[in-house]
């Protein structure tokens, strides 16, 4: 039993590690649900869902990408604020290397000028990349929130 208890542990520590690597320091203490991996109950939990729409995207996932998830949610008659709220707690990340304008502009408070920040910089090969070149244009804080709904895949 303790064998087990230890292999759990580091499952979790591991699982951790991953999500550090893959999405950023930030990413680990977001709090944003990823659509197509939470539970039915964490969606459910979240803005403008009812049970129809949280049964909809179980049996839709996963989406390729937040704007397949936008158009599904636009479908089920989402309005542009349930949005903006839905999108501060879930969202399916995207990768900085090959997200496009669509999906960037989906990030609560991302314009088109910072859409095109995020494409300009490519390849992004390091997160302290992303922190000196976008934080030219907004701070450390704005920065660590974006990188909640980005992800950079190892090289």
């Amino acid at each position: 039993m303790t064998m087990l208890r230890a292999a759990g542990g580091l499952a979790v520590m591991l699982a951790t590690a991953l999500v550090l690597l893959v999405h950023g320091p930030s990413a680990a203490q977001s709090g944003l649900i990823d659509p197509n991996t939470a539970a039915e109950s964490d969606l459910q939990g979240l803005p403008a869902m009812t049970p129809a729409i949280v049964k909809g995207i179980m049996e839709r996932r996963p989406f390729k990408n937040v704007v397949e998830l936008n158009r599904f949610l636009l479908d089920q008659k989402a309005t542009p604020e349930q949005l903006r709220e839905f999108y501060r707690k879930a969202f399916v990340p995207i990768n900085l290397n090959t997200g496009t304008r669509d999906e960037f502009m989906l990030i609560p408070g991302v314009g088109s000028r910072m859409s095109a920040e995020f494409m300009e910089y490519r390849p992004w090969k390091a997160w302290t990349q992303f922190d000196k070149e976008i934080g030219k244009y907004v701070g450390q804080a704005e920065t660590d929130r974006f990188k909640q709904y980005v992800i950079l895949p190892p090289n």
